[in-house]
């Protein structure tokens, strides 16, 4: 018998997309002041964590000025997903602000395709975003619980994270923030959407 050869093929992979330096630190500055100044509401599981009002990019000038910046990479990133290059738009941004103590337990974002993080703050370590693999199927019965790869563990979290860093992956995929061992940590979050999807045919429009 001749050599063999063997491979390893990553069968319907998740995507997510990481930009380092993606904010300069003059906008990052005017973000961490605008978090600090305006209103916030405390998250309904714990008052450690505090949201904005949702933000339309449209009537906030730094606001708009990030979502400009950011619709490159929707589109590259939404090309992964979709194999199209497709117009994209964020419909809605809001400001995160976690104390020393707070959390933010596993959630999804509804109503969106993209959804993405920046960070304004150095985060600490403890509270590197952490995203996990969705509860349904698709897992043995039995398994081996010592995580050792993309393949084998059930979450995944973000390092080597800097203030103005982007993080960009499908709405659907759970995530969230462990309890804050260390100082403020905020962040802008936002959803995006497509102008339109093709099935077969079908459109759908999506109005910003």
């Amino acid at each position: 018998m001749g050599d063999t050869v063997s491979k390893v093929i990553g069968l319907f992979p998740t995507p997510l997309m990481k930009t380092d330096r993606f904010l300069g630190a003059d906008v990052i500055a005017r973000f961490a002041g605008n978090a600090r100044s305006l209103h916030t509401d405390s998250n309904t599981a714990t008052n450690l964590l505090s949201h904005t009002q949702m933000i339309d990019p449209q009537e906030d000038i730094a606001s708009r000025r990030l979502s400009e910046m950011v619709v490159p990479h929707l589109v590259n990133f939404g090309e992964i997903l979709f194999a199209e290059k497709l117009q994209w738009s964020v419909k809605e941004m809001w400001l995160n602000v976690l104390e020393t103590g707070g959390s933010q337990f596993m959630h999804t974002h509804a109503n969106s395709f993209i959804s993405g993080v920046v960070y304004i703050t150095k985060p600490h370590a403890s509270t590197n975003t952490v995203f996990r693999k969705s509860a349904g199927g698709g897992e043995f019965l039995f398994k081996n619980d010592v995580p050792i790869g993309h393949y084998s563990s059930d979450s995944w979290v973000v390092s080597d994270v800097e203030p103005g860093d982007l993080v960009l992956f499908p709405s659907y995929l759970l995530h969230g923030v462990p309890p804050n061992q260390g100082g403020q940590r905020i962040t802008v979050a936002f959803n995006a959407i497509p102008h339109r999807l093709d099935s077969l045919g079908y459109k759908i429009r999506f109005l910003p």
